[in-house]
C-alpha cells in the first residue's frame, strides 16, 4: 500500500518511533542490549549460526532451512530455553514474511527457523491493507531486518474464494469481503493472462503484486535501493514442501 496511512507512518518514524519501541518493552530493538545470559541479541544458540545481515545471506539462510524442510534433515535452530532466555529481552529477525493465515504453510517450519528467527504476519490470501503493511514495514524501518518474503501458496483457499466470488459477482459474508477488494487486481491480472488453473495463477499474481507494490513502498524503496533490503516473492508447494522463487531473489 503506497497512498493510505503513510502520512502516520511517517510521522510516527519522525516523532516517537523510539519512544514507541520502549514501551513496547522488546517487540523489537536496533540496540545490542544485554540478555540474562550476558550475550548479545545477535549471539545464537549451540545450534545455530550468526545473525544474517545482508538481504542475500538471509535469503540464503531460509533456503537452506526449506532445503532441510523438504529432505527431512531438520535442524531446530533456536527452539530450546538457552534461545528463549537470549531474546526475552531484545530481538533481530533476519526476516520478515508475509504469508497466508493456511494452517499448512507455517513459515517458521517450512524455514526451518526458531524463536527471534523471523516477523511473521499472515493474513487470508496475503490481502495487505495499511496495517499489514505497517506490521510489514516494522522490522526493516526498527531493526534492520534485511530481508522480506511474501510467500503464496499452492491451493489456497482464500485466492479461491476470493475468484470464485469475482467471476460469479457474488460477494461473501462479512469481513471476508475485504479480502476479495484486496485481491481484485490479482484476479483482473489472472482474467487478462487466462490459463488452465486460474486459481494458481491468481495466486502467484498476487504474490508479484504485493511484493512489488512493497518493494516501490516510499518508506522500503530508499532500502531496497541502496542494497540494505530485499523483497522476494515466493510460492510453496503443499505437495512437495519446496518454496520456488518468483520474484526479487537477491544477488
Amino acid at each position: 500500500m503506497t497512498g493510505t496511512g503513510h502520512l502516520d507512518r511517517r510521522a510516527l518514524l519522525a516523532g516517537g518511533l523510539a519512544g514507541a519501541t520502549f514501551a513496547l518493552a522488546g517487540c523489537a530493538s536496533t540496540s545490542a542490549a544485554p540478555s540474562a545470559t550476558g550475550a548479545s541479541p545477535t549471539s545464537t544458540g549451540a545450534s545455530s549460526s550468526p545473525r544474517p545481515t545482508t538481504p542475500a545471506a538471509a535469503f540464503a539462510r531460509l533456503m537452506e532451512g526449506n532445503k532441510r524442510w523438504v529432505s527431512g534433515d531438520l535442524q531446530h535452530p533456536d527452539r530450546d530455553p538457552n534461545r528463549r532466555q537470549l531474546v526475552s529481552q531484545t530481538q533481530e529477525p533476519f526476516g520478515s514474511i508475509l504469508s497466508c493465515i493456511d494452517s499448512r504453510v507455517p513459515p517458521e517450519l517450512l524455514f526451518d527457523t526458531g524463536l527471534g528467527d523471523l516477523y511473521v504476519m499472515r493474513t487470508g490470501g496475503e490481502a495487505v491493507d495499511p496495517v499489514v503493511t505497517g506490521s510489514v514495514e516494522y522490522g526493516p524501518m526498527t531493526s534492520g531486518t534485511p530481508l522480506i518474503v511474501v510467500l503464496g501458496h499452492q491451493r489456497c483457499g482464500a485466492v479461491k474464494a476470493a475468484y470464485a466470488s469475482l467471476h460469479n459477482d457474488k460477494p461473501l459474508a462479512g469481513n471476508l469481503q475485504a479480502i476479495v477488494k484486496a485481491l481484485q487486481p490479482a484476479y483482473e491480472q489472472t482474467v487478462r493472462e487466462g490459463g488452465a488453473d486460474p486459481v494458481d495463477t491468481m495466486a502467484r499474481a498476487q504474490v508479484k503484486l504485493t511484493a512489488a507494490e512493497l518493494r516501490s513502498n516510499q518508506d522500503l524503496a530508499p532500502l531496497v535501493a541502496k542494497g540494505a533490503l530485499a523483497v522476494v516473492g515466493a510460492y510453496y508447494s503443499l505437495d512437495t514442501g519446496t518454496v520456488e522463487v518468483l520474484t526479487g531473489a537477491p544477488s
